[in-house]
């Protein structure tokens, strides 16, 4: 009678409903879905076919930079010679110069700028949507700890470097390459210290922001991952010890629920890394060429050309290579807490 009671209650409890969570990592942003795999069976080979996809789509980009670059060592070619026939009229001619090689870049930069600043708020959207379902998950593995601090400094940092980045740095950028273009127009030394200011404010301040994230993610992975494993252990040890007779069996199954939400974590993390790269390659890529154009442009301006002509190509280079730190950066700030919440608890 006795064995037919227990086996009763045990059949009661397991006709309980059970409910589990669900972690599932937002859709891809729409900068993304065209390179983003459908399938893939491991994390390096959906990156390697993203990176195959977005290379194969830069033909028309990479076509359109060297046009403009050719254009603009026609352009200093063209100025170098009227400079060399003209004795008296230097200052015209350089501010033609001038005028001429910024209204040829001043588009292109303006579209690669505005390219940016979207992917930069894709990018921090979509951080909006898959670092809660990584603190899920993470939480449910049993770092509380290290879920609260990840999130919450990201979520901080993510705002403030979005917000510094749209609304201070890309203007900043903006009034560097006004200033350089007046000052290859007019040689002027105040113009030319202003625009070395604007250019050291704009670095310091991106430099500033992701020091300090580094920092601080270093400092609450070690801490609070630290707390969240010893909690995690005397917990086990609480269990097997104060149950009887199946507090061990309980204990071995808590490790089964938090290995599985750690594989949900794992998923997750991974799809959102291959999304970050889909979102962000493409542009990346593109603002990358022309980068390096016009480096390369600026180099062989300086042997056929002017010291003004060559000075303005290259400070244009410097505001394509700003454009890449700043949506870089944002990038590497997500990616990195990603990591940091697939890393778990030590």
């Amino acid at each position: 009678m006795r064995k037919l009671l227990i086996f009763i209650i045990l059949v009661s409890i397991l006709t309980v409903p059970v409910s589990a969570m669900e972690f599932t990592a937002p859709a891809v942003p729409d900068g993304g879905k065209e390179v983003m795999p459908e399938q893939y069976e491991t994390f390096g080979e959906g990156l390697w076919y993203i990176i195959r996809t977005a290379l194969g789509a830069l033909q028309p980009s990479f076509r359109t930079a060297c046009g403009v670059c050719l254009s603009l060592i026609a352009v200093t070619i063209l100025i170098t010679v009227v400079k060399g026939l003209s004795d008296s009229q230097t200052q015209v001619i350089r501010f033609v110069g001038a005028i001429m090689i910024g209204c040829l870049l001043l588009q292109q930069t303006d579209t690669f700028f505005h390219m940016g600043r979207e992917v930069i708020t894709q990018i921090s959207n979509y951080g909006k949507l898959l670092l809660p379902v990584m603190a899920a998950s993470l939480a449910a593995q049993g770092g509380v700890s290290s879920a609260a601090g990840i999130y919450g400094g990201t979520l901080l940092f993510d705002t403030v470097l979005t917000s510094a980045v749209t609304g201070l740095l890309i203007p900043l950028v903006y009034v560097y390459i006004a200033l350089s273009i007046a000052n290859a127009a007019f040689d002027n030394e105040a113009l030319k210290e202003l625009k070395t200011f604007v250019k050291w404010i704009s670095s310091w301040v991106l430099k500033i922001i992701l020091y300090v994230f580094t920092g601080y993610i270093s400092i609450t992975g070690v801490v609070s991952g630290t707390a969240d494993a010893s909690a995690i252990k005397a917990a086990k040890i609480a269990i097997s010890s104060f149950v009887p007779m199946v507090g061990s069996i309980i204990s071995d199954a808590s490790e089964s629920i938090l290995v599985s939400a750690g594989l949900m974590k794992n998923a997750a993390g991974i799809y959102g890394l291959l999304s970050v790269a889909a979102v962000a390659i493409g542009p990346f890529l593109k603002i990358g060429i022309q980068y390096v154009l016009l480096k390369a442009t600026a180099a062989v301006s300086g042997v056929i050309g002017g010291k003004e002509e060559t000075e303005l190509v290259k400070d244009f280079s410097v505001a394509m290579g700003y454009l890449l730190a700043m949506t870089g950066a944002v990038c590497i700030m997500l990616l990195i807490s990603i990591v940091c919440f697939m890393k778990g608890v030590a």
